[in-house]
């Protein structure tokens, strides 16, 4: 059974030898661990099941000034402190205005070139093209997260035609990607705090639902798996995603929901990838720790399917590489 094989099963709630799995790190802790394993290249040898494509990477970036990245929205982003996102520092859209506003060109021809590679060199995986910041996330880094927050009440229209814009934007990414003997299309967009969704569920089914549903439509129309990325307590909206076509939800973070319950819950209509904890368990605990609770994630999560093991989050740098390696140990050695 190839990775592939094996990740199609689990999605399709249908039972594997092993559990599917797949590990992401942030910029430091691949370091740590690269250091600790005293190989550079230990990435390629964890057994992911999973491989990741993004446009992102082909469009237009600049470094304004050490350690400050301006991306092809407009956006400055402040990467001397978290280098692997950063921070924005600055305000594309002043006012609650489109007239000046103009939306990125896409390199389509530089990103077509990149897609046979990619498959090529992971004929054997579960390719996932990523659109990150693609929506909500998209709309705040333009306009300030609080100011759209408040727009949504006082300006409605306003936010509206923004999401319309950014929308178009995606949906011609999404027949880019389309086009391609690729697995599934995993949108990251964060609408969740540790306490619920960041702008309600009534303002995320007025503003976010009706532009997710058309994307994840076009999605589905080609065959292809919807996933999503969203941090937080979203429990309020699982409903709707499932009614609108999500198959897989990430990154199921232990401290904002029952991650067992909620599979229980779920099973049959949605599968869950992530689970094992990046706030506590794996920088707080001990190899013994981790060991037992991997252990135990795939005994219960991965019965019957449903489920991509995974760290709630790309591996932090607090987390003790005797950790990390603690996890990968257990994911690489599953019985079969």
């Amino acid at each position: 059974m190839t990775f592939r094989e094996r990740v199609r099963r689990a999605v399709q709630f249908q039972e594997t030898d092993i559990v599917p799995y797949a590990v992401t790190f942030t910029g430091g802790a691949r370091q740590k661990l690269a250091e600790y394993y005293g190989d550079p290249d230990f990435e390629g040898k964890i057994g992911n099941h999973l491989a990741w494509f993004s446009h992102s990477g082909y469009m237009k970036w600049t470094e304004v000034k050490p350690g400050h990245y301006c991306d092809d929205w407009g956006v400055i982003w402040n990467r001397t402190v978290d280098k692997d996102i950063g921070v924005v520092e600055n305000r594309v859209l002043p006012e609650p205005s489109l007239r000046d506003f103009q939306i990125p060109d896409i390199p389509v021809c530089d990103i077509e070139k990149a897609y046979p590679r990619f498959i090529q060199a992971n004929h054997d995986k579960f390719r996932v093209v990523v659109m990150g910041f693609s929506l909500f996330e998209r709309a705040w880094t333009l306009r300030g997260m609080e100011q759209l927050l408040v727009e949504m009440l006082e300006a409605p229209g306003f936010v509206h035609e923004l999401l319309d814009r950014i929308l178009e934007v995606n949906m011609a990414h999404l027949d880019i990607a389309l086009a391609h003997n690729i697995d599934c299309l995993l949108f990251g967009d964060d609408w969740g705090s540790q306490s619920g969704l960041i702008m309600g569920p009534k303002l995320w089914r007025e503003f976010i639902r009706p532009r997710v549903a058309k994307m994840y439509e076009r999605v589905s129309a080609a065959g292809k798996y919807v996933a999503i990325h969203s941090c937080g307590d979203v429990r309020a909206v699982l409903p709707d995603l499932v009614e609108v076509g999500l198959n897989i939800f990430n990154p199921f973070q232990p401290e904002t929901m029952d991650i067992f319950e909620t599979k229980k819950r779920y099973y049959g209509k949605l599968s869950f990838y992530g689970g094992i904890s990046v706030q506590t368990l794996l920088p707080r605990g001990t190899p013994d720790d981790v060991r037992r609770e991997t252990k135990k994630l795939l005994e219960v999560l991965g019965r019957g399917g449903g489920y991509i093991a995974s760290p709630s989050h790309d591996v932090p740098v607090d987390v003790p590489p005797e950790n990390m390696a603690a996890m990968i140990e257990v994911l690489q050695n599953q019985p079969a």
